[in-house]
């Protein structure tokens, strides 16, 4: 990801050490640990609500026929509809 060097991370560290201390530095260090570890997490599980709306999206829904039940129990005697009849 980064390429630092041995140099680079001498560096940093002394300059952490120069600006936050010797009794704030480990306090910092926790907290960005923290910090780190809690923003993995959180995009963890937003990786894992989008694979599952994806795959929720690709899966083909199966559609069943209707039954006598779901057309209103109609009776078959044939069904005339609302057609009214003519005098």
């Amino acid at each position: 990801m980064f390429n630092f060097g041995f140099a680079e991370l001498m560096i940093i560290l002394i300059l952490a050490l120069i600006i936050f201390g010797p009794g704030k530095l480990p306090q910092v260090g926790s907290a960005l640990g923290k910090g780190i570890s809690e923003f993995k997490k959180a995009a963890r599980g937003l990786q894992e609500d989008l694979s599952d709306t994806t795959s929720a999206i690709q899966e083909p829904k199966k559609i069943e026929a209707p039954t006598k039940e779901d057309k209103g129990d109609k009776d078959d005697k044939g069904d005339k509809g609302d057609v009214e009849p003519q005098a």
